[in-house]
């Protein structure tokens, strides 16, 4: 609820889709949300009765006037869609991949600017919030780590958000000298070894998987002396997602600028 004792007024941005479609079903199971209208990509998906449906922002944020803009699109309108709801004075909630660490900067400047918050995050699982979490504790005693990420096959992005947010926190945890020198290692190579060894981000090496059947899996492999240490998250239903969701969607209410990572909501 709003300070006043009003709903939040959300607008869901990839309605049409499997993540924004189970968002539209959490928000209208919880009093504290307002669905007032959603984006759809083609006029002929139509929504439930009483709520607002457009395929443009601008007209969608105009005629409903929401609170927050929740986007679950794709990497070719996430920019421009969170561009138009900051510029519309609407906190944006961004479960969308594709843009990059420079959108992020200039996002949470905006908003800082225009006394708002928003959240993007790489993922809205708790477990998944968590592997994160550990990998980055055990980065500090194993140098050597590959990431396999493996995801639905409609999934256009590769790697995930998820796999490269790991990678970026794991690097942050190379405190130490010797996991530095590896991690130089690693990027002195990239440019040589074969494709099949995956892509390197920061320094550690993603192995991404697209099939029918999976829904959204990284393990977080480390190697030591004589030993291998496994980390691994499974999300077999949406419906994994959706406590984070609207944790976000409540709590962006009462930020001001960019929270990058839902991790920093919860700890």
């Amino acid at each position: 609820m709003t300070e006043l004792g009003k709903k939040i007024r959300v607008v869901v941005a990839g309605a049409h889709g499997k993540m924004g479609s189970e968002a539209v079903r959490a928000l209208r199971g919880d009093e504290r949300f307002d669905v007032v209208g959603v984006l759809f990509r083609t006029p002929s998906s139509q929504p439930d009765a009483g709520v607002v449906a457009e395929t443009d922002p601008h007209t969608l944020m105009e005629r409903v006037k929401p609170d927050v803009w929740l986007d679950f699109t794709d990497a070719r309108s996430v920019v421009r869609h969170v561009d138009a709801a900051i510029a519309a004075g609407v906190r944006p909630v961004i479960g969308a991949t594709g843009y990059t660490l420079e959108d992020v900067t200039r996002w949470d400047a905006a908003l800082r600017d225009a006394g708002l918050g928003g959240v993007a995050a790489p993922n809205f699982a708790l477990g998944a919030l968590l592997m994160m979490r550990f990998a980055a504790e055990a980065a500090r005693f194993y140098p050597q780590v590959e990431i396999i990420e493996l995801h639905h096959d409609g999934k256009r992005d590769a790697p995930s958000g998820t796999a490269r947010r790991t990678a970026q926190t794991i690097a942050s945890a190379r405190a130490d000298a010797a996991a530095q020198a590896a991690t130089s290692m690693l990027e002195h190579t990239e440019q040589t070894d074969s494709p099949a060894r995956g892509l390197a981000e920061h320094g550690v090496r993603i192995h991404s998987v697209r099939l029918p059947g999976l829904v959204a899996h990284q393990e977080v492999i480390f190697g030591g002396t004589g030993e291998v240490l496994t980390i691994r998250h499974d999300s077999l239903h949406r419906t994994s997602f959706m406590p984070g969701v609207l944790l976000a969607c409540e709590r962006v209410m009462s930020l001001q600028g960019l929270v990058y990572g839902l991790e920093h909501l919860l700890w």
